[in-house]
C-alpha cells in the first residue's frame, strides 16, 4: 500500500458524523491567560463551534538540510482533537524526481517515512525522540490552525510577559513546552520550543530550538487564520536555518468525509 492510500485509510478510520457541536463561549476561555483570551477573540473562535478535527492544505518549499536546494512541496493533513492525532501527507520534487512522505502521530507514537519515486524508502524515522518531537508539532498545529482547542486540560499555561505565554502540553506520558509570542493586535506571530529534534536521516537526532514564525492573517469562513508560515532551526555556530516555507491554500473544520 502506498503512502497516499495509508493516509486516506487512517484518516477515514477517524472521521465520523459531526453532531451536537458545542459553541465555544467566553466562559470556556475564562481560565486562560489574558493573551490567549485576546487571541481567541481576535481569530473569531469564540461564538463558533468547538473543533473536533481540521483539514489543512499547504503549498510551499522545503530544504532537506543546510546544503540542499529548495524543492517545491504540496501537503495535505488532518488533525483530530479528542484523541490527539495528526496525519500529514507530502509530495515534493527534486531534480525532477518525485518524493512523497507520510508523518503519522497517533496515541503518543510518531513515524516519518519518505520514498523516492514511490518505490525506494530513504527515511524511516521512529522511536522515543520522534514521539517527543512530534508532540511539539501537534501542539504547534493546535496553536495556529485550531486555536479553539487551546482550552484543552492537557495544556497548562504560564504568563511570561505582556506578549508571551508558555504552554506545557501533556499527551499520555509525554510533556513538551513552547513559548508563544503575540503582537499588540492579538495575533500569534511565533512559537518556539526546545523539545523537538533536528534529524536528516531518521537516525541521528540533535536538540536545537525550533520556531515557526507566521504571518498574513486572513478571514476564512468567519475565522482568522495565518496563511504564511516558516519552520526554522536555531543551530549553534550556524544561526537560523529556515528549512520550510508554507502558504495556506485550504482549511476546513469538523469534517465528516475525506478529501485528498
Amino acid at each position: 500500500m502506498n503512502y497516499q492510500s495509508i493516509y486516506q485509510t487512517e484518516v477515514q478510520k477517524r472521521l465520523k458524523p459531526i453532531t451536537g457541536l458545542q459553541i465555544l463561549t467566553p466562559e470556556d476561555i475564562r481560565h486562560l491567560p489574558e493573551l490567549l483570551q485576546k487571541y481567541l477573540l481576535y481569530v473569531g473562535a469564540v461564538g463558533k463551534p468547538k473543533i473536533q478535527n481540521v483539514r489543512v492544505v499547504f503549498n510551499g518549499s522545503m530544504k532537506r538540510n543546510l546544503k540542499s536546494n529548495w524543492m517545491p512541496i504540496a501537503s495535505r493533513q488532518y488533525n483530530f482533537m479528542d484523541e490527539p492525532s495528526r496525519f500529514f501527507y507530502i509530495r515534493a520534487k527534486m531534480f525532477g524526481i518525485p518524493f512523497d512522505g507520510l508523518h503519522v502521530y497517533a496515541g503518543n507514537t510518531a513515524t516519518m517515512q519518505i520514498k523516492v519515486a514511490s518505490m525506494f524508502q530513504v527515511v524511516d524515522a521512529k522511536g522515543d525522540k520522534m514521539n517527543h518531537g512530534e508532540t511539539v508539532t501537534v501542539l504547534n498545529d493546535m496553536c495556529f490552525m485550531a486555536p479553539a482547542a487551546l482550552i484543552s486540560k492537557q495544556i497548562q499555561w504560564e504568563t511570561i510577559d505582556s506578549l508571551k505565554v508558555k504552554a506545557n502540553y501533556t499527551n499520555d506520558k509525554i510533556t513538551v513546552s513552547a513559548v508563544l509570542s503575540f503582537n499588540e493586535k492579538g495575533e500569534l506571530v511565533d512559537f518556539i520550543s526546545e523539545d523537538r529534534y533536528y534529524c536528516e536521516d531518521g537516525k541521528t537526532y540533535l536538540s536545537y530550538p525550533w520556531s515557526t514564525p507566521i504571518s498574513n492573517y486572513k478571514e476564512i469562513d468567519g475565522r482568522k487564520v495565518p496563511t504564511h508560515g516558516e519552520t526554522v532551526w536555531h543551530i549553534p555556530d550556524v544561526g537560523e536555518f529556515c528549512y520550510g516555507k508554507f502558504d495556506l491554500k485550504e482549511i476546513a473544520y469538523n469534517c465528516d468525509s475525506f478529501q485528498i
